[in-house]
């Protein structure tokens, strides 16, 4: 059975992203459109708009050209929009990494992109420096000030403003590459279009109130993400809002924003909210202004929102997407009279959505558990280099089998219930076991490893590691081998030494098994 959205189709411009993006600079040319929470600089909307132009001419004077790929390891600044949309604007592709990642994750990255250039900060360039070593075609590394061998920032505007003009194919020009791991596996980059961005900003205006030029919203989430990226990042310039953004979350700093710059509308994911719900210190700040906290990235509980709505007076509501759906596919309208926490709510507009049976293939019926599916103009156009990837999750009529499990009611609201896909959201960060059991098998005293998520209050899931040894081993050493290897979101955060590890015939970790033994372990300590 194929579910459609209950909102009308709209119309996608069919336009190049940074043309979209930038659509209110005139109305709005001294308007700020986007400002470091702390210092208080950045950029007016004609500013930004110059300033895209500035840079984009420098790229191109650096040899970069319509098809190459550049990327970003920066944490939010108001220099981060500037150079996403100066690389998207000359039809060059723009890979994002997490900041904290390591030389290793961050070179393996760009190797696999082919990436020709990074932008970092001074902190990070040593990082990026061995990153650019492993990953050979780099050949320029641009920081957001000076480090004796980087190209500084300021030399990218020494170019005038003018870039060439370049034709860009909007419904097959790749724009950006993020990395996600999919269903399973390693992290693989997501070719996503200009009209995947475009068109995914278009439906989630369609559902009704979410940003305006009066509003002020917080740049908490990373740019470097999907979730920031479009909803905050994009979607917010281009609806006229300002910008408040922060490098890194931090409850003070984040609630003296919230209060100074009298924030209105906040995204961000469910472990804030805990903060928001428990933390003393939120008592210490005025925080009236927020009309909206919007949650994605990780699902949110009913009681935590509620929470939430009751200490601070104002509305709570989710979301659901994915990178390789530009993200969002599934939102509560905002002012809905309809409020069901615990759902994603009804699909976008230009969607549909399946539920299937992931052992007979076959549509559930209404009210059954099936593995979500979905189709529509925001689906990723594949998997950068990887057809066996692509043709694992997206078929050949373009529906995108997601790896959730999820039920739909009466009223065409979705709720994720489970998930066909070994991935562990910690923090709302997707964490890989087969990338961790990789390394933990590199461990000289490891026979065998699995990796699964266990349920946490605070992180919503965290990995632990079944571990088969071959000679004496802790658990304080196994944690401690993982975590010289790999970003701080990605360690093992507990362990369990076994006989053996599960696993089918033909070979393949049977992780749910050991999620059931978990769940069961849990549910008799409670008792």
């Amino acid at each position: 059975m194929i579910h459609r959205s209950p909102y009308p189709d709209v119309v996608i411009p069919n336009t190049p992203l940074v043309p979209y993006v930038l659509r209110r600079v005139a109305e709005l040319g001294d308007k700020m459109a986007i400002v470091d929470g702390a210092t208080g600089k950045g950029y007016t909307y004609a500013g930004l708009a110059k300033a895209i132009r500035q840079v984009a001419a420098g790229l191109i004077a650096h040899g970069i050209r319509k098809g190459d790929v550049v990327g970003i390891v920066c944490p939010n600044t108001p220099e981060f929009p500037v150079v996403f949309y100066a690389i998207a604007s000359i039809g060059a592709i723009c890979s994002t990494v997490n900041p904290v990642a390591t030389a290793e994750e961050i070179g393996a990255q760009f190797a696999d992109s082919e990436a020709l250039m990074l932008f970092t900060i001074p902190e990070l360039y040593e990082k990026c420096e061995a990153a650019a070593r492993l990953a050979s075609m780099v050949r320029t590394i641009v920081v957001f000030g000076e480090h004796h061998g980087a190209t500084s920032y300021a030399a990218m505007f020494a170019h005038g403003d003018s870039p060439a003009d370049v034709d860009i194919d909007p419904a097959n020009d790749v724009v950006a590459l993020p990395y996600s791991s999919g269903t399973s596996g390693i992290p693989k980059g997501v070719m996503l279009t200009h009209r995947n961005l475009v068109a995914n900003m278009e439906q989630v205006l369609a559902c009704g109130r979410t940003v305006t030029p009066d509003d002020v919203i917080i740049g908490v989430l990373p740019f470097f993400h999907i979730y920031g990226m479009v909803v905050i990042m994009g979607l917010g310039l281009a609806e006229g809002a300002t910008i408040v953004s922060m490098p890194r979350f931090d409850l003070e700093a984040f609630l003296k924003i919230l209060q100074n710059y009298r924030v209105t509308y906040a995204n961000i994911v469910p472990p804030i909210l805990l903060a928001l719900a428990k933390h003393p210190v939120v008592a210490n700040y005025d925080l009236s202004s927020v009309k909206t906290f919007f949650s994605g990235a990780a699902p949110l509980g009913a009681e935590l929102a509620s929470a939430v709505e009751t200490r601070l007076h104002c509305r709570v509501r989710q979301g659901y997407g994915l990178t390789e759906t530009s993200p969002v596919t599934h939102l509560h309208p905002v002012e809905s009279e309809r409020v069901v926490v615990s759902s994603v709510g009804p699909m976008v507009p230009n969607s549909m959505c399946r539920l299937v049976d992931p052992e007979s293939g076959l549509d559930v019926a209404l009210g059954e558990r099936g593995e979500l599916w979905i189709h529509g103009p925001h689906v990723m156009k594949g998997y950068f280099n990887k057809p066996e990837a692509t043709a694992a999750c997206l078929s050949d009529d373009g529906w995108f089998r997601t790896g959730d499990v999820a039920v739909i009611d009466d009223q065409g609201w979705f709720t994720i219930v489970d998930r066909v896909k070994e991935l562990i959201k910690y923090k709302g960060m997707q964490v890989a076991p087969a990338e961790l059991e990789a390394i933990l098998l590199s461990h000289a005293s490891i026979a065998d490893a699995a990796v699964i998520p266990v349920s946490d209050p605070d992180a919503g899931e965290i990995p632990k590691a079944f571990i088969v040894t071959r000679a004496p081993l802790t658990a304080d050493e196994v944690m401690h081998f993982i975590a010289e290897r790999v970003s701080p979101y990605k360690k093992i955060r507990a362990v369990e030494f076994v006989e053996s590890i599960p696993k089918s015939p033909s070979g393949k970790i049977l992780r749910r098994l050991l999620v059931e033994r978990e769940r069961q372990k849990t549910q008799h300590m409670l008792q």
